[in-house]
């Protein structure tokens, strides 16, 4: 069984003999067989044990398990304590949660400190079954089915290629005994279900049922690959960043291009969308109307006329910018605005046509200036009329978006009379006449820089 685990490894190109690494060591038998094999097979380890104070003397008892263990290996042993539910409660997370995060965050660091290449933990073939039969209960695509991979960042798993009946054998073997973990005896939990459960009556029907489905598992992994590759092309020929005013920006998904309900799973469903929603989308994709908005706890979806628009939710809303006088500010990481006084001779020499620019006169406008997000209620006189016209019937007849319109700022003066509806249309009754001596030049200069087109 080392020889296996050797061959697994290096397979996957898992551990370097020339690194030091981490293992996780709970006590329990894979993590004890994963001890031994590693260090049978000449790795430099370091040991790692988590008292998480759950199980009163049950836990006190395994670190002293751990303890002994190390020193009869003559292997460094480190330990820590939490509090976990206290952290639970703080956290509002469940304990299992909780465990979870306080054991990683405490190996990634101590993988810092010491200057170990990897942690090592002890699932094994079983653990990954147990995972793809808890993914495809709960509903899932079709990376949920590849189960436990041999590594993910630092996180190594050399024992994936044993059962556990493999783990207990070879611990009889080298007559190691091991502590158990009395909750994983108790089926409260939905992996303990399956667990104690769900494989035990499956193996009445095939006795080699785990590794049936490990074995299908690699397979699923192996075309998820090619099926990735050919999501992407598909992903890069649908999907474009739309700059919108401002730092905001969307992912528009060009409707005709989804072919697929699979490609809008690939698409969405890392952003948190459920599947029961992403089916719904796909159902209705050219019958939602116009403006049908979606959430997930991270993303909203805008059904747009020819594209889905996909952005970030965001928790912090830059506040109105002051310009007290001409100069160069920044609005967030989106918008850095250049506010000059000209005479009106150098007028020509400037792009003022271009959408980026608002031309003023001079001496129609007071200091200070606002740069803020459009408000209920806004309206202003469009350039070229002469009648005024509210902003967000302006913007409907512009066929944009409700993220667009979210998005658009404007700049007002001192009375908060509106300058100019940035990078769209200044206001008529501030323009340059015959009768102008001084220009007001605004220019948003990486709104020019930037050449993807403005929706």
């Amino acid at each position: 069984m080392t020889n296996l685990v050797s061959d697994f490894i290096q397979k996957h190109h898992l551990l370097d003999s020339a690194a030091k690494y981490i293992v996780a060591l709970s006590g329990g038998a894979d993590s004890v067989a994963l001890l031994l094999m590693l260090r049978q097979l000449g790795f430099q380890i370091e040991a790692a044990h988590c008292n998480f104070h759950l199980r009163g003397s049950e836990s006190d008892r395994d670190e002293q398990f751990c303890r002994n263990l190390c020193d009869q290996l003559r292997i460094p042993l480190h330990l820590a304590h939490f509090d976990t539910r206290e952290y639970a409660q703080l956290h509002q997370v469940s304990i299992e949660m909780a465990a979870r995060e306080l054991r990683y965050t405490y190996f990634h660091q101590l993988a810092h400190d010491i200057g170990a290449q990897g942690i090592c933990v002890a699932h094994h073939r079983d653990d990954s079954v147990e995972t793809v039969l808890l993914n495809l209960i709960r509903g899932t695509g079709l990376h949920g089915l590849h189960g436990i991979q041999p590594r993910n960042g630092l996180i190594i798993r050399p024992l994936l290629c044993l059962s556990r009946q493999d783990i207990e054998q070879y611990l009889a073997c080298q007559r190691q005994d091991y502590v158990t973990d009395s909750t994983n005896l108790v089926d409260e939990v939905a992996r303990n279900k399956i667990r104690l459960n769900v494989l035990p009556a499956m193996r009445e029907v095939n006795p080699s049922v785990a590794r049936s489905i490990d074995h299908t598992a690699r397979r699923l992994t192996e075309a998820a690959k090619a099926l990735d590759a050919a999501m992407d092309e598909k992903r890069q020929r649908a999907c474009t960043i739309r700059h919108l005013t401002g730092s905001d920006e969307v992912v528009a998904i060009e409707k005709k291009q989804i072919d697929s309900e699979y490609l809008l799973f690939y698409l969405l469903n890392p952003c948190g969308f459920a599947p029961e929603q992403i089916e719904m989308m796909y159902t209705r994709l050219h019958s939602t109307p116009t403006g049908a908005l979606f959430e997930s706890a991270t993303h909203q979806l805008l059904f747009d006329r020819e594209s889905l628009l996909l952005r970030e939710k965001k928790t912090d809303v830059l506040p109105p910018l002051v310009i007290p006088e001409p100069g160069m500010y920044r609005y967030g990481e989106g918008m850095k605005i250049r506010v000059t006084i000209e005479d009106v001779a150098r007028m020509d020499d400037f792009p003022y046509k271009n959408a980026d620019w608002a031309c003023l006169d001079a001496d129609k406008v007071s200091f200070p200036l606002t740069l803020r997000r459009v408000g209920q209620g806004d309206s202003f006189v469009p350039f070229g009329m002469t009648g005024r016209k509210l902003l967000s019937d302006f913007m409907t007849d512009r066929k944009m978006s409700l993220f667009e319109k979210q998005a658009q700022l404007v700049l007002t003066q001192a009375d908060g009379d509106i300058l100019w509806l940035v990078n769209l249309r200044p206001d008529n009754r501030f323009r340059v006449t015959p009768a102008t001596r001084r220009i007001l030049l605004i220019h948003d200069e990486i709104g020019a820089v930037n050449n993807t087109p403005r929706m």
